[in-house]
């Protein structure tokens, strides 16, 4: 896929010994960052996180702060699953990723897809304080960035109503040239189901897995073609394996916005799946002004590669979080471990 790609390949086999991975130094147990964001994206200037080293090397916990305990356990399952180094043999090197476009104006939505490396574009619309004009404005721009051919999916992050969604599909699609498929219309599993019923776009859900008591409702009540997976909200990559089987859609790996760190584990899970018949949300530490790594995972001719990157000590000093910042990142980790104590 790209001249670029046979000595980074090596690396993507190498990387596959987990296990034998030198753990961090004693000392840097857990590590709070914080980075800006090149583009205001879901409401946030700045992402901050914990990375948390175990005998197989580094996880990533960065739950969004409005989370309580209970919601950001399984976020730190995940993390900690990474730490340990427990995740399963790949079937692929490479992942095909897309380019993820804020709810910026179409101008700025036309540079990022022209630099984003990616033969795919994820479109934010729906965003509250804009209108229907402004996605379809953006929308427009970013197929005129990827050319003809190159898929284009919007996300609506669940803020339309039923009606309002299916006129904004249609209305989408038509300046889109066709969509790959629409993500989160509306915030309930059973207004997905009636959205889908309405349209011929085809129906992915997000929230309405990882943010829901049964996330096998979408596909009972046959409200979604698409299952978009995050490693992090549904407790690492072993447990999104078990849905990804268990719910019979085809899957999408997205990412929570995270480090490269983070990404490495929704890249696993990528690797691992059977079939991967879309292009992956894993492209987004292009959102980020700065990363924890050596060696950012950042795309080469639309894909990743399924690598473990190596922490940077230099970049942890430089991007460490303030001690006011720490204090709060540790009082949630204890917070959840003490919530699990309670439920043991």
């Amino acid at each position: 896929m790209g001249a670029t790609r046979p000595g980074r390949r090596r690396r993507a086999a190498d990387a596959r010994d987990r296990q034998g991975r030198p753990a961090p130094a004693e000392g840097a147990r857990v590590k709070v960052w914080s980075i800006p964001m090149r583009t205001r994206f879901r409401g946030i200037d700045v992402r901050e996180g914990v990375l948390l080293a175990g005998p197989g090397g580094w996880g990533e916990w960065s739950p969004f702060l409005e989370y309580d305990a209970r919601e950001v356990e399984p976020w730190l399952r995940c993390a900690e699953e990474a730490a340990a180094g427990d995740w399963p043999d790949p079937v692929r090197e490479w992942v095909p990723v897309n380019v993820t476009v804020p709810a910026v104006g179409a101008e700025r939505a036309h540079e990022i897809v022209t630099r984003g490396g990616c033969r795919t574009a994820k479109v934010k619309v729906a965003e509250r304080g804009q209108t229907l004009g402004d996605d379809l404005a953006r929308v427009e721009a970013v197929r005129d960035a990827l050319g003809p051919d190159g898929p284009v999916r919007v996300d609506a992050n669940g803020g339309w109503e039923v009606d309002e969604a299916v006129g904004a599909i249609r209305s989408l699609e038509r300046s889109a040239g066709g969509l790959e498929y629409v993500e989160q219309p509306c915030a309930t599993v059973e207004e997905l189901a009636a959205v889908r019923r309405a349209v011929d776009v085809p129906i992915a859900a997000d929230e309405s897995i990882r943010r829901a008591a049964d996330p096998y409702r979408v596909r009972d009540l046959e409200a979604a073609d698409v299952a978009v997976l995050k490693v992090q909200p549904l407790g690492g990559v072993r447990a999104c394996l078990r849905i990804a089987e268990d719910i019979g859609l085809p899957v999408v790996v997205s990412s929570a916005l995270e480090t490269s760190v983070g990404i490495a584990a929704g890249l696993a899970l990528a690797a691992a799946l059977p079939e991967l018949p879309h292009a992956c949300g894993l492209a987004t530490v292009q959102l980020l002004a700065d990363d924890v790594v050596t060696e950012p995972l950042l795309p080469v001719d639309g894909a990743l590669p399924a690598v473990v990157p190596t922490v940077d000590p230099a970049a942890l000093s430089r991007l460490a979080a303030d001690p006011a910042r720490v204090a709060h990142w540790e009082a949630r980790i204890a917070e959840v471990r003490a919530l699990r104590e309670d439920q043991a």
